[in-house]
């Protein structure tokens, strides 16, 4: 008998909505940016704001509790999607005033962050185990081609429209990706959770840390095993290459993209040769191998190009197999899927920021190829180390395993 599909959209668009997330991180990391630059914002200025701006990356998780009770993670991402949006529209109405842009954009992109873990959560709740693999890949291509497509969009928008026309406009394109929201079911909060007292309710949100499925994956991504950090140091290292910044944009803008792009479609070719957890480390590795070849290239435009591009193909591979490992560890019927959906979302995002910092002290060492050695070897040494312990978990599984087959005979 034919099992009918948990939606009526096709996992493609549900996969899409992610956007949203995506373009908002364009507008904050490469938009605005620059609309403070045109303003003459000090540079210094300009790098703290961004830091302070992406920071609810790590910390968003200390609420993303309350994604899982109360009301539907529908009605969670519809809230947490407009609010980010009026957000952003009043930031880039105030473009004259730095500091109220932070503080806008900051909340902005904190209710962003909780709007793809509300998202997550209920992703996981209307697919089945044999869709995850594809929603994986469609969830990471609309996080890149939406920051790629919207950087895009606003800096023509900016430059042809008022101002006020703009922000509204750049604050409707963000809400797009929800579109496909009244095809999607919308299971309702566990009720259970929402009648406990605050006590129970963080009693059930600590006991995700005991599983050991999540304990591994959370080791696994706030190590620097597959983070390919090595991204946002090279973008900024075009006069190191001999690269003109026509085609420092050029490369970082569309090839960029269309380079995650093909990270993401080749998982679906990989996904099979090995378990999830060995396949994300297995990309490490072989990315390692990647970084280190990069040391003997020349210095030259088509160099950085390679670099840049390349590294792009192994993150966002990277990215597609973390989020798999993320709807596998959730499952289907998990009453905690926001709030575990975030906290692994949040330990991807600490390594790829500290390892941002680790390639620049391998760049003061030794330039270029000091950054290149620096990550590879970093990355190559904690993937190894971890397909140690995941080789020693699964053996001390079979041996309990074993034990109890042998204690019930």
């Amino acid at each position: 008998m034919a099992v009918s599909r948990p939606s009526r959209a096709p996992i493609w668009t549900m996969g899409l909505a992610n956007a949203l997330f995506g373009m908002y991180g364009g507008v904050l990391v490469i938009s605005v940016p620059q609309m403070l630059s045109a303003r003459h914002v000090p540079e210094a200025t300009i790098a703290a704001m961004t830091a302070v701006m992406i920071s609810p990356g790590f910390w968003t998780f200390l609420v993303s509790p309350v994604l899982d009770v109360r009301f539907s993670r529908r009605w969670y991402s519809m809230v947490t999607a407009a609010i980010a949006a009026s957000l952003l529209s009043l930031a880039l109405l105030n473009l004259e005033h730095p500091a109220l842009v932070e503080g806008l954009l900051v909340v902005g992109f904190f209710f962003a962050n909780l709007y793809q873990s509300a998202l997550g959560g209920w992703l996981s709740s209307i697919t089945t185990s044999a869709e995850k693999h594809a929603l994986s890949v469609w969830v990471t291509i609309a996080n890149i081609s939406g920051g790629g497509a919207m950087a895009i969009v606003t800096g023509e928008v900016v430059q042809r429209l008022s101002p006020t026309a703009a922000a509204l406009l750049l604050g409707v394109a963000v809400l797009l990706p929800t579109a496909v929201f009244p095809w999607m079911q919308a299971p309702g909060p566990d009720r259970r959770l929402a009648r406990d007292s605050f006590s129970q309710f963080f009693s059930e949100v600590l006991s995700i840390l005991k599983r050991r499925e999540v304990l591994i994956a959370i080791v696994l991504f706030i190590a620097p095993a597959a983070t390919f950090s090595l991204v946002n140091i090279i973008g900024g290292l075009g006069n190191d290459f001999a690269a003109s910044s026509h085609f420092v944009g050029l490369v970082g803008g569309a090839g960029v993209m269309i380079g995650g792009i093909v990270g993401c479609l080749i998982f679906p070719f990989i996904d099979r040769l090995l378990p999830l957890r060995y396949l994300y480390l297995a990309i490490g590795i072989v990315g390692s191998m990647f970084t280190l070849a990069l040391i003997w290239l020349p210095r030259t435009p088509a160099a950085f190009a390679v670099a840049l591009i390349g590294e792009n193909v192994f993150q966002s591979a990277a990215i597609v197999a973390s989020t798999a490992i993320t709807f596998e560890t959730i499952g289907r019927s998990n009453p905690l899927a926001a709030t575990t959906f975030c906290l692994m979302v949040s330990a991807f995002n600490i390594a790829n920021t500290y390892m941002v910092v680790v390639d620049g002290w391998g760049y003061a060492w030794r330039g270029v190829a000091g950054s290149y050695a620096t990550d590879a070897a970093v990355s190559l040494a904690a993937s190894l180390l971890l397909v140690t312990l995941l080789i020693w978990v699964s053996r001390r599984r079979k041996a309990e395993a074993l034990r109890r087959a042998m204690s019930t005979n």
